[in-house]
């Protein structure tokens, strides 16, 4: 016996319909939004014109003729301000992207400690979340890069450890090995090795909602990793060669190096960022019902076992919205990086102004490259809590 599908309501336009409604106002809302925005564009122009002063972007495709202390792309001072403008965004990217990772790390260990039964362990992480989140951030940043040019001995004399790592007022440096086609080799084999440990660690978390057995999903993903990279390595010619740093008599030379500058920034940050994600954490998991933690227990649980398996899984989905925002506070806060020397956009954008005179321009490339990485990182993160969602259900 066939079923029919109920007929589709039609959609009727009258302005008696909430929904033609809802589509006009937010029609008239828009248009209003546009035209303020228009207005404000010609005024701006009219009143620009008025003063003789020049607008538009072309000034991107000229000579920039300064120079850029630290970069991850090669940069010349006769390049173009585009790419001295590009060299800071990708400064600022390097900086928001190895600080959301160290960040995370920081703020669950310290969330997770204050629940810890050892005294010294919670007074530890209290003291870290109520000191750092209580000092103002531009005064840390200052703390950390006073520390590095003013404690740290000079580069000649650098702390060194096993002649392979120095720190100093020129900044930490390590060895690093020398690119050959045989890194890309490695790093598809490690991409190729990741793949395989999710797809593990999926098959391994619904053997645990059948089975009730529970598998390490840590350790074989990790050794598919260094399996895949280190077969990746061995295809590509086993590349073995390394720059390592060398103490000379003025500096030390070889290997990477990471300025004050970055390491301030990052450093100071990590840990004021840190200080609310572990608070976050910490307001996730005491969200979840003490019965939960009681039924583990009574199922032969460990305490390891009851907070990775039982506790935070449900927390996160109290702890993943307000956890974006910091990771957004922690993007937009690097601006303030223009006030120890670090060379992000913001400190870019500042020197291009002032050369070219293009302030309208230079500060809309600022709020393009903030409001472009911001709204990035908060639809990976939606995209990811509707994941979590998804699998509680």
């Amino acid at each position: 016996m066939s079923t029919r599908e109920p007929p589709r309501k039609k959609t009727v336009w009258s302005l008696r319909s909430r929904a033609v409604r809802g589509w006009l106002y937010q029609a008239l809302a828009l248009a209003a939004v546009a035209a303020v925005v228009a207005f404000l564009a010609h005024n701006t122009q009219v009143n620009m014109r008025e003063r003789g002063i020049q607008s538009g972007f072309d000034f991107l495709s000229q000579s920039a003729g300064f120079d850029i202390g630290e970069t991850m792309v090669a940069y010349d001072p006769s390049e173009t301000y585009g790419k001295a403008l590009w060299v800071g965004v990708l400064n600022t990217l390097r900086v928001a992207v190895i600080g959301i990772v160290l960040t995370t790390l920081v703020g669950v260990l310290m969330g997770i400690g204050r629940f810890s039964h050892n005294a010294l362990v919670r007074g530890v992480c209290y003291a870290y979340v109520e000191t750092f989140r209580n000092v103002p951030i531009l005064l840390q940043l200052l703390m950390w890069y006073l520390f590095f040019v003013e404690v740290l001995p000079p580069p000649q004399e650098a702390w060194n450890a096993g002649n392979l790592f120095y720190l100093s007022k020129g900044g930490f440096a390590f060895p690093s090995p020398v690119w050959a086609p045989g890194h890309a080799w490695m790093a598809l084999g490690a991409l190729v090795g990741l793949v395989a440990g999710v797809g593990y660690r999926r098959w391994a978390q619904r053997e645990f909602e059948r089975t009730g057995q529970d598998r390490n999903r840590w350790a074989l993903p990790l050794a598919a990793v260094v399996l895949g990279a280190g077969l990746g390595w061995a295809a590509g010619g086993a590349p073995r060669e390394w720059s390592v740093p060398e103490q000379l008599a003025f500096m030390v030379d070889g290997g990477i190096s990471a300025t004050p500058e970055f390491l301030a920034v990052l450093i100071g940050l990590t840990l004021y960022t840190g200080a609310f994600v572990a608070e976050v954490v910490r307001g996730g998991i005491q969200s979840v019902s003490h019965g939960q933690t009681e039924a583990a227990s009574a199922l032969g649980l460990s305490p390891r076992q009851r907070m990775r398996l039982v506790v935070l899984p449900q927390a996160m989905r109290v702890i993943i919205p307000p956890l974006t925002n910091q990771y957004l506070n922690l993007t937009k806060n690097s601006s303030l990086a223009v006030a120890i020397g670090y060379p992000d956009v913001v400190s870019i954008a500042n020197t291009t102004l002032n050369q070219s005179g293009r302030a309208v321009e230079c500060i809309a490339i600022i709020m393009l490259v903030y409001l472009t990485t911001s709204l990035s990182t908060s639809a990976l993160m939606n995209w990811y809590n509707k994941r979590v969602a998804i699998q509680e259900r």
